[in-house]
């Protein structure tokens, strides 16, 4: 689904993701994904500990995309010109970081 979506990542970039983008590491250099364990192999503590690093540095940007879809516009499918979309999803981030200062 990520290839078909055809994003652009600057190969600079860190790319935190979940297990739903294993194939990402591929595409992508600096990929940073938590390890999965099978049966046959559970992971080591090391791993678990690495996992749940991942996972407190990727809940915060979860948390702000949450904020932002309580704008149904980005919750729902973007049904407008898609030249207003930029326009509009960066008004609806002015909100958010003004109501953060607030």
């Amino acid at each position: 689904m990520f290839k078909e979506s055809k994003v652009r990542i600057n190969q600079q970039i860190e790319v935190i993701a979940d297990t739903g983008y294993q194939g990402l590491n591929k595409l992508h250099a600096k990929t940073k994904l938590p390890k999965k364990r099978t049966r046959k192999h559970p992971l080591t503590k090391q791993e678990r500990r690495s996992n749940a690093l991942l996972a407190s540095q990727r809940v915060l940007n979860e948390n702000v995309i949450a904020m932002l879809k309580r704008f149904k516009i980005l919750s729902d499918r973007y049904r407008n010109r898609r030249k207003r979309f930029g326009l509009r999803f960066n008004l609806i981030a002015a909100i958010h970081n003004y109501e953060l200062s607030i």
